[in-house]
């Protein structure tokens, strides 16, 4: 603990380091200040906002920022350490937030989970029981191997997230790791943008399939060729979910891309301006675009033009600059091959041979590789009895040893809330599914039903109407069978527990979504959303499927959804293409159908919140 990220990582400077330490080293005596009475509970609120510690339903919540979801073996021990060491509360408040949780609604109460990280749909990582006493402590930690919480909360750029695939995937135009580094550096503590109408968040991918959700995000960028080869960017913005879900417009279909940082300097300034600061819920860019349209879009060209000629163009990367960032991301140094890629191949096919489910671990949780000696494998945090996105300690430090013993060191949080493994030989490949099977890392689900999205919901969050955690549970508990999970093929289920849309509900195949009714948790089923991956199409928002219903009934409309789906489907065609072909129509009367005869009374009583 405590050295630098490997060389293929991003190594901090000094200058990033002092940065990091001093920002640890302020906290600590606001802290100090705050616990001693010198600082009103109204004046230390901003300051741990501006570090990622937010006071949730029960106690402190830190989100840490994992820039384009990339982590060291190193990194990821320190976090398994606050996890066991800090995400501790005392008896006496778990024992009262249980007997809250226990109170709530009509929904089994699942019990409250400690000592654990939870990795977010933004590549970051959440802890949620650290007393805010011992905060200090841990952000020295995280310092100590260049982490922290900077702009994870507050109206500026978030932290910028990325493809977990970036740098190693076969469809990609060009890394975009190198870029998204150095907007993090633009974007880190800029004047300017500090008090923004609203958060603002910046999705970047280099590959033609769209595996960062892009066209979700208040910008997004994709790295590609033009006619003339010139590599640059087209950039959208204006996206989001939450209570209005917008896909994104494009801003431009090419900018060469040394002005990314001048023109994102002119979007981000426009929208300072413009944005909407007297309603919280129509201050985000989205609503902006959506009611200026080209206006908008012109006045940031005409920005843009006036940053490049009155300005000097300030923020022009240099082909030194992109090349001295772009030596941080360089691949390990490759093993010398000791066998020919056939010889692999052979072994792969043997081993499957003796292991059907070592077979669909190779089908779902391994994917190729640009260099066709190594494989990406994703670990899978999906499993009975833990909510999706968690990780123990004992985890954390398993999968770090899993990066260290076959991929280089190196881990990468996914947009599905698990980590992945970057750089695998292919001949290690039986040794690492044998070893992460016993950890209990290798059910071959991703993609599947069960690999399902979901916010931690009103077990722990404040802003939330109902809790997610207990429906993935039963979800999770009823589809085990993994030939009926290979049979229903690959499916996306995204729970939110309110409209903030934390679990990205709005792009799921099958969405939920929480929503408070007269004290009570229901929820609302949407179908036919999409992030914009080549299985789900064009990126677009599910449509709602009927009247809300109660938490028991959630489990039997998913099973009459997917028994239409089976019913229905034609030859080995997938969920998403079955719902595009039919409508919602179907679909809507299944789920409308298995209601539990006790609960059906008027349709308005079941009307959303």
């Amino acid at each position: 603990m405590g050295q630098a990220p490997p060389h293929r990582m991003y190594a901090y400077t000094d200058f990033d380091r002092q940065f990091v330490r001093e920002r640890a080293d302020q906290y600590r005596d606001q802290l100090t200040r705050h616990l001693a009475g010198q600082l009103s509970d109204d004046a230390f609120r901003p300051l741990r906002l501006q570090n990622g510690w937010y006071v949730q339903r029960y106690a402190p919540m830190l989100r840490v920022a994992v820039p384009y979801g990339e982590m060291s073996s190193a990194q990821v021990r320190v976090l398994a350490r606050i996890a066991r060491d800090h995400d501790q509360p005392d008896a006496a408040l778990l024992a009262q937030a249980q007997g809250q949780q226990d109170a709530i609604g009509h929904a089994p109460a699942p019990r409250l989970v400690t000592g654990t990280a939870h990795f977010t749909t933004r590549q970051n990582v959440q802890f949620n029981w650290i007393p805010l006493a011992q905060s200090a402590d841990v952000m020295d930690l995280l310092a100590s191997v260049d982490m922290h919480g900077i702009q994870t909360s507050g109206n500026c750029i978030r932290n910028i997230t990325s493809d977990e695939r970036a740098g190693i995937a076969p469809d990609e135009v060009a890394d975009p790791r190198p870029f998204a580094e150095i907007m993090r550096q633009w974007s880190s503590l800029h004047p300017e943008f500090a008090f923004l109408p609203r958060k603002f968040k910046i999705a970047i991918t280099g590959a033609t399939e769209d595996r960062a959700a892009t066209a979700w995000h208040d910008v997004g960028l994709h790295l590609h060729h033009n006619d003339q080869g010139e590599l640059g960017f087209r950039v959208l913005a204006g996206g989001g979910m939450g209570r209005t879900p917008v896909i994104a417009s494009e801003l431009r279909a090419f900018l060469p891309w040394h002005q990314i940082l001048n023109y994102l300097e002119a979007v981000v300034r426009t929208y300072n301006l413009w944005g909407r600061r007297d309603n919280l819920y129509k201050a985000r860019i989205k609503i902006l675009i959506k009611a200026q349209g080209q206006r908008y879009i012109d006045e940031v060209e005409a920005e843009y033009q006036r940053i490049l000629s009155q300005d000097g163009a300030p923020h022009t990367i240099t082909e030194a600059e992109l090349a001295r960032v772009a030596k941080g991301f360089a691949p390990p140094t490759p093993a010398k091959p000791s066998s020919t890629q056939q010889k692999m191949q052979r072994i792969l096919d043997v081993a499957a041979h003796d292991d059907a489910e070592f077979t669909r671990w190779l089908q779902q949780n391994v994917a190729a590789h640009r260099d066709p000696q190594l494989r990406i494998v994703t670990l899978s945090f999906k499993r009975l009895g833990q909510a999706p996105g968690d990780a123990t300690a004992d985890q954390l430090d398993a999968a770090a040893d899993l990066a260290d013993a076959f991929s280089a060191g190196e881990l990468r949080v996914s947009h599905d809330q698990n980590l992945v493994l970057p750089w695998v030989a292919c001949d290690q490949l039986p040794e690492l599914w044998r070893q992460a099977r016993k950890l209990g890392l290798a059910r071959p689900n991703i993609r599947m039903l069960t690999d399902m999205i979901a916010c931690p919901g009103g077990d722990y969050c404040a802003l939330a109407n109902a809790r997610s955690l207990p429906l993935a549970a039963a979800i999770t508990e009823r589809y085990q069978d993994l030939d009926e999970l290979f049979d229903l093929g690959e499916i996306d289920l995204h729970i939110s527990g309110c409209i903030n849309s934390c679990g990205h509900h709005h792009s799921g195949h099958i969405g939920i979504l929480g929503v408070d009714k007269d004290g009570q948790e229901w929820y609302q089923i949407t179908l036919g959303g999409s992030d914009g991956s080549s299985l789900s199409g064009a990126p677009q928002a599910g449509k709602v499927v009927g009247p809300s219903f109660s938490a028991h009934e959630v489990v039997g409309v998913i099973e009459a959804v997917l028994d239409t789906y089976r019913d229905q489907r034609l030859g080995g065609e997938s969920f998403a293409s079955t719902l595009k072909r039919l409508g919602h129509e179907p679909f809507k009367q299944a789920a409308n159908a298995s209601r539990l005869p006790a609960l059906t009374t008027t349709p308005t009583e079941h009307s959303p919140a």
